[in-house]
């Protein structure tokens, strides 16, 4: 029998078409399901191709017996049960790189939003006002800019933001070495949030960063400093965030994730007039989503036809 491939959160359309047309593989005919749909799929399911939307448990594994394959269409892996995957002997991939240069794009777009506060200023005009004295805003040149990670798409940041000639600084544990030599590494998170008019958030969230920023570090910025958050929900205290811009204890912040997707209606950061909200669009960009479903096509057929697992992602 052909290997049973079901793609839930949607697909690039003509790529869709592609994989559909491949002899050897039996692809849902639905690029994108509901969860009342993926239920029923599941006791047949091969292979999964999730990005956000859906979170693969132990539950949902115990419901797929015939899974063997789970692909995360993107690179955060923590909407999937990676130890349950293991214990089930279920192989799990990402696509790395495929959305990087979308993602830190939009981490500049949050920086020079908040910085000119262009948001609040459209909400201004579109409710009928010109309120100009209220939108006073900052300039990015040479402002500090302080990275808490310092992988692949914090760099990319880092190059695209050069023509404002920042001073760049960043705190890893884990990157010892970088190409780009205007950017000087320190040694404690601390020092970071001190000196930076500027943090931008570019680590994966894990056990170890779970509400890594948060009241203790917080305090330790510049009152005229903004925060930046295109990585993952969860790695900012939310609470000691709403406080410290409530009480304008920061100028501002940028977030693109948040810790409950999508922010429940009765969240008290709606109410700030000072932090800028997007819904979780790093990767949305037509070109990233074409590498994502390019590289997702070529994993599963590697994987299916050709027993060659890439881009493993473990437990």
């Amino acid at each position: 029998m052909k290997p049973f491939i079901v793609i839930s959160d949607g697909f690039d359309k003509s790529l869709f078409n592609q994989l559909v047309s491949i002899g050897n593989l039996e692809v849902h005919p639905k690029s994108k399901v509901t969860p009342e749909e993926l239920e029923k799929l599941l006791p047949k399911m091969n292979g999964l191709v999730i990005r956000s939307a859906t979170t693969v448990t132990a539950e949902l594994l115990e419901k797929a017996p015939q899974l063997k394959y789970v692909i995360r269409a993107g690179e955060g892996t923590d909407n999937i049960d990676k130890v349950a995957c293991q214990k089930k002997g279920v192989k799990v991939s990402n696509t790395p790189g495929s959305n990087s240069n979308s993602a830190a794009e939009h981490a500049i777009a949050l920086m020079m939003t908040v910085l000119r506060k262009t948001a609040f200023a459209h909400a201004s005009i579109k409710a009928g006002k010109w309120e100009k004295s209220l939108f006073n805003g900052n300039e990015l040149w040479k402002k500090t800019v302080g990275f808490v990670g310092f992988g692949k798409i914090a760099q990319i940041v880092a190059k695209r933001i050069s023509g404002f000639e920042p001073q760049v600084l960043f705190y890893d544990p884990i990157v010892k070495q970088t190409d780009l030599n205007y950017a000087k590494q320190v040694a404690t998170l601390d020092e970071i949030f001190k000196k930076s008019d500027i943090v931008t958030i570019h680590v994966p969230l894990a056990p170890q960063t779970k509400d890594l920023i948060n009241r203790t570090n917080l305090e330790l910025m510049k009152p005229d400093a903004i925060l930046i958050n295109c990585a993952r929900g969860g790695i900012v205290n939310e609470e000691d965030l709403y406080v410290h811009l409530k009480e304008k204890k920061i100028k501002g912040a940028g977030f693109d994730v948040f810790k409950e997707e999508p922010i429940p209606a009765n969240s008290k950061l709606l109410s700030l007039d000072n932090l800028v909200m997007t819904p979780h669009l790093g990767a949305s960009t037509d070109e990233a989503q074409l590498r994502v479903g390019e590289m997702a096509m070529h994993q599963l057929q590697e994987f299916f036809l050709k027993n060659n697992l890439l881009n493993e992602v473990k437990a």
